[in-house]
């Protein structure tokens, strides 16, 4: 086979590709061909079934290879900067995307929606970072923001940025939340600390804490809420309270 024979029996591939992607949706694909048709976003004139392969065994998953930093990427033969840009654009849209859908949603109806954002943007990372998610007293989701990077603790997310920017934003409730780049889900004793001190700094400006969220890796989430722990930080914080009037 010549190199425009190979070049058409490419490209009629990669067209196959695309028509099934309008005739089918997302869902007839695998996790290879998906990675496939992104990769040749990148280089259109060439195959990319083999480095697609070898991106999902090394890395062993969707979400890996589109979490996966520049020049882990890099090392898998096939892959190079063009088709980088092509997998770190698709994730760049996507996680805007999952942002903006949450914005005016409530947020009690729409848990769903905002863990999935979270899951996107906080997974695979090398650190932790520090996520609040603004809501007006209907619980509508005004905005989110990421105030911090690093190992969290009391000293280094300062409740009085957290306490202005909700003001900023007339914010009546906050959810906060942070990722474990180990997996481990369980909170540590810092992120309990945290949460304490912001529920108390948060209810003398009458800002509510609702909850306070843990993204692991895959599609992990602990929540404080619905393990009954903001009731016990609230009950703390509420006889604390008491004891200086």
């Amino acid at each position: 086979m010549d190199k425009k024979d190979w070049q058409e029996r490419g490209a009629g591939h990669r067209q196959r590709l695309r028509d099934k992607f309008l005739d089918q949706g997302i869902e007839a694909f695998s996790d290879s061909e998906i990675i496939e048709l992104l990769l040749t976003f990148g280089t259109p004139r060439r195959d990319c079934k083999e480095p697609a392969r070898a991106a999902l065994e090394e890395l062993g998953s969707l979400p890996a290879v589109l979490d996966a930093p520049y020049e882990r990427l890099r090392r898998i033969r096939g892959i190079g900067p063009k088709n980088i840009f092509a997998l770190h654009f698709i994730q760049g849209v996507a996680r805007r995307y999952l942002k903006q859908r949450i914005k005016g949603r409530n947020y009690i109806s729409s848990s769903r929606e905002v863990a999935d954002y979270l899951i996107h943007s906080m997974r695979g990372l090398s650190r932790e970072i520090f996520t609040v998610l603004y809501l007006d007293a209907a619980h509508g989701i005004i905005d989110t923001e990421v105030l911090s990077e690093g190992t969290l603790t009391v000293n280094t997310v300062y409740p009085r940025e957290v306490v202005k920017a909700a003001l900023d934003r007339n914010a009546a409730a906050l959810v906060i939340a942070h990722n474990h780049p180990s997996g481990n889900l369980r909170p540590s004793s810092q992120d309990e600390q945290l949460t304490r001190t912001l529920y108390l700094i948060c209810s003398f400006m009458h800002i509510r804490l609702l909850d306070h969220l843990i993204i692991g890796q895959g599609d992990q989430v602990y929540s404080f809420a619905d393990r009954g722990l903001m009731d016990s930080i609230r009950d703390e914080c509420q006889k604390l309270t008491s004891s200086l009037v």
